[in-house]
């Protein structure tokens, strides 16, 4: 089966009703194009720690009624990037996932971004949010879509978790850095799904000059013999693609590494 995806990359102002009118806006026009659409994380907010509990939402809050209406009225599956989801006193870095029929899914981001690189950026993710601890995959008609976010990426274990439990494509809403990203983005989203044989999408905000962090933008899709079939700049856009489980099917027939895996 052949699935239509469209991967959002829009641009994030500190003005979070201007973000959620701007994202409705680009959600309808891609979803004359697509059946399941991806957004960035923290698509509905700046990426700034501190900032977090200003945006944050319990369930279900403006943000996830907005992703539901639109998912019913185009519908279409909407991957919502993640937001700032408060829970009692604590702020989960979450994905939430909607579909025709309602909700679908959630994933609370499990690794978090606590880095120092010297000279270059610092950023404990830590302080602001609490981690996750489940492995999700969803199926939405007949696709098994396994979920992630940003620094999850580089966690190897946590792929091949979600692809030891079906997972087909992999989706990534991730804001790497302009440090980090020109070296590592395209090289480790490529190596995931090479190794695992799976689609990853990749979703990042737009690169914004005005805000504290910089994103890397690059939203791509990669498929499962580790091709970029699309690719993003650094501005706001929209980037189109297809998943084939027949190729999926094929690739892993080809080339059976997940079948040469030895326990040990």
């Amino acid at each position: 089966m052949r699935y239509k995806v469209a991967v959002i990359q829009n641009d994030i102002t500190r003005d979070k009703t201007n973000n959620l009118s701007h994202i409705s806006e680009l959600i309808i026009s891609a979803s004359e194009r697509a059946d399941i659409i991806v957004l960035p994380e923290m698509f509905n907010c700046p990426y700034n720690g501190k900032t977090f509990i200003k945006y944050a939402e319990e369930f279900p809050g403006e943000t996830c009624n907005l992703l539901e209406r639109l998912a019913k009225e185009k519908q279409c599956l909407i991957i919502g990037g993640s937001i700032p989801e408060l829970e009692g006193v604590a702020i989960y870095n979450t994905t939430y996932v909607y579909g025709p029929m309602g909700f679908v899914a959630k994933y609370r981001k499990m690794y978090l971004f606590d880095v120092d690189i010297i000279g270059q950026i610092t950023f404990k993710e830590s302080d602001y949010v609490k981690a996750g601890n489940d492995i999700v995959v969803f199926e939405y008609e007949n696709l098994k879509i396994g979920l992630s976010i940003c620094y999850d990426i580089r966690f190897p274990e946590l792929a091949r978790a979600l692809v030891d439990q079906g997972a087909q494509v992999i989706v990534v809403p991730a804001a790497f850095n302009t440090t980090t990203g020109p070296i590592h983005w395209a090289l480790t989203a490529r190596g995931r799904a090479v190794d695992n044989q799976v689609y990853y999408i990749m979703a990042s905000p737009a690169r914004s000059e005005s805000l504290s962090y910089k994103a890397y933008g690059h939203s791509m899709i990669v498929s499962p013999w580790g091709e970029v079939l699309s690719e993003g700049g650094i501005e706001e856009t929209i980037i189109y693609g297809e998943v084939d489980t027949e190729y999926i099917s094929k690739i892993r027939k080809e080339l059976p590494l997940l079948q040469h895996r030895k326990q040990r």
